[in-house]
């Protein structure tokens, strides 16, 4: 600081010195004057900085008071359930549950199906029941979650070998099983639900053409026929409650529960079991590209595939599906379309 002090000192009294011999003009002794305090504050800032540092002033202490009983808030960890929640596992949005239901005297696979709103072949196949006119009573069995399968994943099993023996998409599998983020669900000894499964049919009872069994089921005594013009015979005898119009495909015969069902021609068994509203039913084909069908029935007492005989008892007059009493629902079609029965 002092050797800055003295340079200043001695630059002032050159200028002067110059003034007084008028060798510097006023403005330029001014831009000197300037440039020497400039570089006397330059030249003196390193001697500031090597001085001794100032203390630094700390602030006051905050004043607070303790209460001994007061409550001590305490913060639940991070990835930890405080108390108070219930975990709980929830059903993803558009499935259902698998159901538990246990059997009594008086169930049968038709009522139970009726009123979960699947069929008697899905409950059956989740059940492994394979003759669905013996129920074990109190047994529990599954009731799946909708139409389709429900399936234990076996060893060598993959979603593709499963879908095809379904005959599904291996998507449909995949999406509402959640495979798609939780593959380790399909794995040996997992049960998954198959959307949409083709099921195999269940047969109540077979019986030859030539069989008769009064003790399952009879024709009404009286006339079971009447006279009209078409060639097919009533497959029941009882009473009409509906025809056939535009807006009701099939004829609607209504007689006794467990009456039995004839069909009017010879022909084969193209299908039997649940349908959507129709319940169990039975379908044949007949010569000259018929088909004739019976819906709501208690009981089928042939299997895909069999030759049935004209007039053979194929089942009994029931109440599964949609119905408002004892009758069967009797439909005919030839090609796609559906005609009127008593006009064949």
């Amino acid at each position: 600081m002092r050797w800055a002090d003295g340079t200043a000192d001695r630059t002032a009294r050159t200028l002067a010195e110059l003034r007084a011999r008028r060798l510097v003009r006023p403005r330029m002794l001014i831009g000197v004057l300037a440039n020497a305090a400039v570089v006397s504050l330059v030249l003196a800032l390193p001697f500031a900085a090597s001085g001794s540092p100032a203390e630094p002033v700390l602030p006051a202490p905050l004043a607070y008071s303790v209460f001994a009983d007061a409550p001590r808030a305490q913060p639940a960890a991070r990835g930890l359930i405080a108390n108070g929640r219930s975990p709980v596992t929830t059903t993803a949005e558009g499935t259902r549950p698998i159901q538990q239901y246990t059997l009594s005297k008086d169930d049968t696979l038709a009522t139970i199906a009726n009123f979960y709103q699947v069929s008697a072949e899905a409950i059956a196949f989740a059940n492994g029941i394979t003759d669905p006119t013996t129920l074990q009573i109190g047994r529990e069995i599954m009731i799946p979650p909708a139409e389709g399968a429900l399936y234990t994943v076996k060893a060598g099993d993959t979603v593709e070998s499963v879908a095809t023996s379904f005959k599904v998409d291996p998507a449909v599998i995949k999406s509402y099983n959640r495979l798609y983020f939780e593959p380790e669900h399909f794995a040996p000894g997992q049960l998954v639900f198959v959307a949409g499964a083709a099921l195999p049919a269940l047969v109540y009872q077979t019986v030859a053409a030539e069989e008769v069994r009064p003790s399952y089921v009879s024709r009404p005594a009286g006339p079971a026929q009447v006279t009209r013009s078409g060639r097919l015979a009533w497959p029941v005898g009882g009473v009409i409650t509906q025809y056939y119009w535009g807006g009701h495909k099939g004829v609607d015969i209504a007689a006794p529960y467990g009456t039995g069902i004839a069909v009017p021609e010879e022909g084969t068994v193209i299908s039997t079991g649940w349908v959507a509203v129709g319940g169990i039913h039975v379908r044949v084909r007949h010569e000259n590209g018929l088909i004739t069908g019976y819906y709501h029935m208690s009981a089928v007492y042939v299997a895909v595939g069999q030759k049935v005989a004209k007039g053979q008892v194929v089942g009994a007059i029931g109440l599964t599906g949609v119905t408002t009493g004892p009758h069967v629902h009797w439909e005919c079609q030839i090609g796609s379309q559906l005609v009127d029965c008593f006009s064949q």
